[in-house]
């Protein structure tokens, strides 16, 4: 079952359950899909590495607004998108572990031979596309700079 279609599953068993709050974090979600489905130039279809890539932008615009909230003392307003980037999470691939990706950069670093920061975006580059989906930008960033430092 691809995601749309899961999606309009759990849409459906969210209506069942009168679940207004995942109700609306799912609808977003079908609503980012027809969006990036439809924009001009795409493919009728995405594949599952634009599904990611879009469920991961949903996830992190949540956890960033959660923040602002939090921030502005509207914890109400941080909750809710906290809730929304838990359900949209439930679609991302099982994200790795801090010394998974360790381990995973530590074989990047020594396969490319690099030694100082200035080797940064080569590392990167190639971590950002084996760890694609798996891991958060954010993380993965920090680690390669605690490598090569």
């Amino acid at each position: 079952m691809d995601l749309e279609q899961q999606i309009m599953t759990d849409i459906k068993a969210a209506m069942k359950e009168r679940n207004k709050e995942k109700l609306e974090a799912l609808r977003s979600v079908k609503s980012a899909i027809l969006l990036a489905k439809t924009e001009k130039g795409k493919s009728s279809n995405l594949d599952s590495e634009a599904e990611i890539k879009l469920l991961q932008r949903l996830v992190k615009q949540r956890k960033d607004s959660a923040e602002i909230y939090n921030e502005q003392k509207r914890t109400d307003l941080a909750e809710k998108e906290r809730f929304e980037a838990d359900i949209i999470s439930n679609y991302l691939p099982a994200q790795l572990s801090e010394s998974e990706i360790e381990n995973v950069i530590h074989k990047i670093v020594e396969t490319s031979g690099a030694s100082s920061m200035a080797d940064m975006g080569k590392v990167m580059g190639m971590a950002n596309k084996e760890l694609s989906g798996k891991a958060d930008g954010k993380t993965i960033s920090g680690i390669v700079k605690k490598m090569l430092s």
